[in-house]
């Protein structure tokens, strides 16, 4: 899962905890300008997630989203 961090009603977080809920095995990939140590240090992080910063570099995109596939 990409999600962003800030969105309107519902934030990142909170997006990819309800979605676990369905699929645990799901990997997260936030983006953020801004809040990627709120999301990794505060309460009810995911230690699986990842992060990328904004703006998104197309070639940076590519590579989180495969470093993050090929984990085992």
């Amino acid at each position: 899962m990409l999600t962003d961090v800030m969105m309107p009603n519902m934030n990142g977080l909170e997006l990819a905890e309800r979605f676990r809920e369905v699929h645990p095995e799901t990997r997260v990939i936030f983006m953020s300008g801004y809040a990627d140590q709120v999301i990794a240090e505060g309460e009810g992080a995911i230690p699986e997630a990842d992060f990328i910063g904004k703006p998104l570099v197309p070639t940076r995109l590519t590579a989180k989203i495969r470093e993050v596939l090929d984990r085992t």
